[in-house]
């Protein structure tokens, strides 16, 4: 369980993936971000991310591993297509 309210981890999220950022730009893509609920970070990948095949390996072992080690080692990231609408319906 993760002992921060969704509002409490917005900002140090933002942090994490501002500083992660690189590893998405460097081949064409970028995220944006969506918000947390429920301890689990939203965001739509852009650019070449959106359609690459390995965007699902960059979310976990990059973006979610960097959230665990600096925030909370429950913290998961998902990748909605849909953007603010799809989070919005969650």
């Amino acid at each position: 369980m993760i002992p921060f309210s969704d509002e409490e981890l917005v900002e140090p999220v933002k942090n994490t993936l501002a500083k992660q950022l690189h590893i998405l730009e460097r081949d064409g893509g970028g995220l944006e971000f969506l918000g947390v609920k429920q301890g689990v970070v939203y965001v739509r990948l852009t650019g070449a991310c959106k359609s690459c095949v390995a965007s699902e390996t960059t979310l976990k072992h990059s973006l979610q591993r960097q959230l665990r080690i600096d925030i909370h080692p429950d913290l998961s990231i998902v990748n909605l297509s849909g953007g603010k609408d799809e989070f919005e319906r969650l």
